[in-house]
């Protein structure tokens, strides 16, 4: 725990970098493009409490995870949002959510499966939780961008450019853990497309990339957005059922034929009378 304690540390450090504000704030516009249609109940982020990303959502409870830390870490005004009735931090385990199974309508993890010991365990929980056709919405690091070049260099040098604990995952990697649980996946986008500086001056100067990686590599952006559904297997059926009409198969008629059999009758007595 110490371990993973530190690197949720060293990710809040990051993010109040140059680099950390230009990712945070692409996020958040994300989140609050994602979560503003989706209506339900319950709604709870996991871990980053610094990015308010249930703000734009207007489900009237709305609860937070977070994990316990050695040091305090800072969490934005805006948790919860104006107008939620109630908004609560729950301080456990990524891999144990405290919630009974199907309860939630909508949970959203920003860099929650990057720093969490067991990723694959974190989304088993999710999918416990959520109702069927509830929503997720992730946010990650990408392995295979500018960012994530810089990253493996950094490390072989000894200076990372992201925090160096992250377990950054390849998207279609995440997509496949995601179908494996039940998850079909409707939205996706990349961003951050500028190289990795350190210095804001750098970063708003290639600003006209954001443009350019949306129409020319647009799987090359350092940072990915994900939502994905909770399917649950099996037909329902809504409304009655209408039943269908059987139609009888092709035949002569029941007069028809008593009418043919007269005949036959009344012609064989004519036949006899007349011999």
């Amino acid at each position: 725990m110490t371990v993973h304690s530190d690197s949720i540390i060293a990710l809040a450090k990051w993010l109040e970098t140059p680099a950390g504000h230009y990712a945070l704030m692409w996020e958040q516009a994300q989140f609050d493009s994602v979560v503003a249609d989706l209506f339900g109940y319950n709604a709870v982020q996991v871990g980053l409490l610094q990015l308010p990303a249930l703000r734009n959502n207007r489900m009237p409870f709305i609860f937070a995870v977070d994990e316990p830390i050695s040091e305090p870490s800072p969490v934005d005004n805006e948790f919860p949002a104006e107008g939620v009735e109630k908004g609560v931090v729950v301080l456990t385990r990524f891999e144990e959510l405290p919630f009974a199974a199907q309860s939630l309508d909508l949970l959203v993890l920003p860099h929650a499966l990057e720093f969490a010991d067991d990723p694959h365990q974190v989304l088993r929980e999710v999918e416990r939780v959520l109702i069927p056709e509830g929503h997720l919405v992730i946010t990650g690091f990408n392995p295979v961008s500018l960012w994530g070049a810089r990253q493996v260099l950094g490390r072989a040098l000894g200076a990372p450019f992201l925090p160096v604990a992250g377990q950054f995952l390849h998207l279609p990697r995440l997509k496949d853990w995601l179908k494996l649980l039940g998850f079909e996946v409707n939205r996706g986008r990349f961003g951050c497309y500028a190289p990795p500086a350190h210095s804001e001056k750098w970063l708003s100067r290639f600003g006209f990339m954001e443009r350019a990686g949306d129409r020319w590599w647009p799987v090359c952006g350092a940072v990915y957005m994900v939502s994905a559904v909770k399917r649950v297997t099996g037909m329902r059926l809504i409304g009655a059922i209408k039943k269908e009409r059987r139609v009888a198969p092709a035949s002569i008629p029941a007069t028809a034929q008593r009418t043919g059999a007269n005949s036959r009758h009344s012609t064989g007595k004519l036949d006899v009378g007349d011999s």
